[in-house]
């Protein structure tokens, strides 16, 4: 998706959706079992904000979302921004739901301190290709060896026992890999911030584009009532999010919500674009 079409697609949430959605439709919503999603998303799979149509939860880890969007499998998606430019035209990115801030970048983990250089040399374990994380590896790290894709959860355990020289590491992992007796290699969220001044764009909520206009209208409308509404009831999703990541303690789900979640979640703005498109022009420049 080129620069100059990324903000002509944006679909924003608007006052009065144009057109009327088919009654009884029902929409599958891939986004990821992470507290910040369930939190967020809670409100409108338990139909606790309004929407003329029914949602149908696909809980996936984000590099399955990537895979299957390339099928376009799901109406509505989550999707690393790593990943947008590799769907074409197949999915337009709404202006709400979005995970990207500042401090909240992925890092590069080992047993024992090494550079950046060194580590990327590998074998380093990845959560997925397309992931915004291996987007920034290969950003700062411009010819990393042998990628290891894994499953994020199951990263921090191959670095510990030795299977590969270092993992990248995304979601709740940057809040457990000293339990694991690992070392921050590096920070790719800060090394974007020190070079762009803007906030590490890491993935949004996208609609397949052969969704009819006032469907991708609703949806948008209702994936901002659902985030709004997990910030003025904060408890409401408790068990959801506990259910879908039972084994992280209340602590680590807390800050897990507290830093991807934030304003950019309700409204990505002009400066969540600003970043979007300059991941995008990484992109392209990284091949």
């Amino acid at each position: 998706m080129r620069m100059c079409r990324l903000r002509a697609k944006l679909e924003r949430p608007r006052g009065e959706c144009c057109g009327t959605v088919e009654a009884m439709t029902t929409l599958r919503f891939g986004f990821s079992p992470c507290p910040n999603d369930t939190f967020a998303f809670h409100a409108l799979v338990h139909g606790l904000v309004e929407a003329p149509f029914r949602v149908e939860p696909v809980l996936l880890d984000i590099e399955e979302l990537n895979r299957r969007a390339h099928t376009g499998e799901l109406e509505l998606t989550k999707l690393s921004f790593g990943a947008l430019a590799g769907v074409g035209d197949r999915y337009r990115l709404l202006g709400s739901g979005a995970a990207l801030g500042f401090g909240c970048g992925p890092l590069v983990v080992a047993r024992e301190p090494i550079d950046l250089a060194r580590a990327a040399a590998g074998p380093i374990a990845v959560p997925g290709l397309q992931t915004t994380a291996v987007l920034l590896l290969r950003r700062f790290a411009p010819a990393p060896g042998e990628l290891v894709e894994l499953r994020y959860d199951r990263i921090l355990g191959a670095v510990e026992r030795g299977e590969v020289k270092a993992g990248l590491i995304i979601h709740e992992s940057r809040f457990t890999y000293a339990e694991h007796g690992l070392v921050r290699v590096c920070d790719l969220g800060e090394l974007w911030e020190e070079e762009t001044g803007l906030p590490v764009p890491l993935a949004g909520i996208c609609a397949r584009s052969d969704l009819d206009a006032a469907t991708c209208a609703a949806a948008a409308q209702a994936i901002r009532a659902s985030v709004e509404y997990a910030f003025t009831h904060p408890a409401a999703s408790s068990d959801y999010v506990r259910a879908n990541a039972q084994e992280l303690s209340e602590d680590v789900r807390r800050a897990h919500i507290e830093l991807y979640v934030n304003e950019s979640s309700v409204d990505l703005g002009e400066t969540g674009l600003q970043a979007i498109e300059s991941l995008l022009h990484a992109a392209r420049a990284s091949g």
